[in-house]
């Protein structure tokens, strides 16, 4: 059984989202405040979190840089605030989805179920991939690129395999949603954009001429991974 962290201060949110998971299958532990979410998860270490951002003691975007320093755990936020900075800010951070309030429960349950399939699904043994200095191997959920070890989110990881399988082709924002999310609802598509920059951050860290090496911007259509030079 799935375990998810679920941080939220207000108890008919909290007591709702906890009913949806466990009818769901999952297992539920609960968090009410930042600093407690934080202790939970390092005694625990839950499958996924559910977190919320207007916190108290410690607030939820200041969770997700303590969780990231050390774990590639799915991260949902849901939250009540719907400003598309908070919303950049939280993606950027390293987090896996945002639900805006008011929300579905069973879109939610859905979200929770699709960034968990990420780590999941067990990709062909020994796959794979390989575009100039940047190699992929899927079974392992490994990435280096020009030798150096990345780091990425599941998110992350299943938005460049996507584009790596393909060098030079062109994926709109859509495509990539279904892609990574596996299931169609509709979302939010500059999530993307999010997700990108911090692929970018950790593919190309001195990349001072702002000039992406491995991912570029086909401006208004999408996004593509730049085809190896012979």
């Amino acid at each position: 059984m799935r375990t998810i962290l679920v941080v939220e201060d207000e108890p008919q949110i909290a007591a709702l989202v906890r009913d949806y998971l466990e009818h769901a299958g999952f297992a539920v532990l609960p968090a009410a405040d930042g600093a407690a979410a934080l202790a939970t998860f390092r005694a625990r270490r839950p499958d996924a979190l559910v977190l919320d951002l207007g916190l108290p003691r410690v607030d939820g975007l200041d969770v997700v840089r303590a969780v990231r320093r050390d774990s590639s755990v799915p991260i949902v936020i849901l939250t009540a605030r719907g400003d598309e900075t908070d919303r950049v800010t939280g993606l950027e951070l390293g987090a896996d989805d945002y639900v805006v309030k008011p929300f579905s429960p069973k879109e939610l349950v859905a979200r929770v179920r699709a960034v968990l399939r990420r780590v999941e699904t067990p990709p062909p043994t020994d796959e794979r991939i390989a575009a100039g200095d940047l190699e992929l191997d899927l079974a392992r959920r490994r990435v280096t690129a020009a030798g150096r070890t990345i780091q990425l989110t599941p998110t992350e990881f299943e938005l460049l395999a996507t584009l790596a399988r393909e060098p030079g082709r062109v994926w709109t924002r859509s495509q990539l949603l279904d892609r990574v999310h596996g299931f169609s609802l509709e979302t939010y598509e500059r999530a993307i954009d999010g997700h990108i920059r911090n692929l970018r951050r950790k593919l190309e860290p001195d990349d001072a001429a702002g000039t992406p090496r491995y991912v570029r911007t086909v401006h208004g259509v999408g996004y593509a991974l730049v085809e190896p030079e012979d």
